[in-house]
């Protein structure tokens, strides 16, 4: 097994160009925030803009649109029960976020379903929350079917709905590589420590504390992650992955020291300054 360390993570970050642009860096979509649970797309977009995503565009009821743009005005909005803007977007995006606060009703799986059909390899669909429940429901129907790069970001009891066993239950690390090779995924073990499943290769993080266990955050997890992909270099896939999971726990170890807990939005509004600090050591 591996271990995510602050010097590789140091060493992984890219440094702006001079003369980038928000076209350059990422064009983030989340789906999601059904009419109950619309902090949790919300969350997650926060987290994909303060980490440094060029472009946000959040699918969700019309409910939510007023909480999106007081909390997140950098960010775009669609409708989530619109199928043509839904439609329209897909194939100009980078990376699909689906999942956080969806809902486990019919839209919500024709949601997942159409994703899943209609991305292309050039994107990445990360699957969150209520979108691995849906995923768990059509294992036989959906596995596979998608062309794109595939994440998951399942928590011990999404873990156990998707693989069929228990995340305790899974000691090696050929345990781990069997069961994520069933999906031609890459795998985030949510947990205390998180567990990261790239091909034949398992990676533990070695930040984190118990001040971030609080919902939401692993919506903003994902949203980091999601921002990361976007803004790396295609062939540093498993770099971006490894950075985010890595930054997201180190910014709450920072705050840890001064807050007994930290919320997620709080983490979220904290990125830029970590991320800054490790690329100011970079850079020294």
């Amino acid at each position: 097994m591996k271990y995510i360390i602050k010097d590789q993570v140091i060493d992984w970050l890219p440094v702006r160009d001079q003369t980038t642009y928000k076209n350059k860096l990422g064009h983030v979509l989340l789906i999601g925030g059904n009419e109950n649970k619309g902090g949790a797309i919300i969350m997650a977009a926060l987290a994909a803009l303060y980490s440094g995503a060029g472009l946000v565009t959040v699918a969700t009821p019309q409910i939510n649109q007023t909480a999106l743009h007081s909390h997140v005005p950098e960010a775009m909005y669609l409708d989530l029960n619109n199928d043509t803007d839904i439609q329209d977007i897909l194939p100009k995006v980078n990376v699909i976020v689906i999942g956080p606060g969806l809902g486990l009703d019919q839209r919500g799986e024709s949601r997942v379903e159409e994703i899943l059909t209609n991305s292309d390899p050039s994107q990445t669909i990360i699957l969150d929350a209520d979108a691995l429940t849906l995923y768990s429901q059509k294992l036989d129907e959906w596995r596979n079917l998608t062309k794109a790069k595939l994440i998951m970001t399942p928590h011990a009891g999404e873990w156990e709905r998707v693989m069929r066993v228990k995340l305790s239950d899974v000691a090696t690390e050929s345990e781990f590589i069997k069961h994520t090779k069933h999906h031609n995924a890459t795998l985030i073990a949510k947990g205390a420590p998180t567990k990261v499943i790239i091909g034949n290769q398992v990676y533990e993080n070695t930040s984190g504390n118990p001040s971030q266990a609080t919902g939401g955050m692993g919506d903003t997890l994902t949203g980091i992650i999601a921002s990361f992909i976007g803004q790396f270099a295609p062939e540093d896939f498993d770099k971006a992955v490894l950075s985010a999971v890595f930054i997201h726990s180190h910014t709450a170890d920072i705050l840890a020291e001064t807050h007994y807990v930290t919320l997620p939005t709080l983490v979220s509004k904290h990125f830029p300054i970590v991320m800054k600090q490790l690329v100011n050591e970079k850079e020294h």
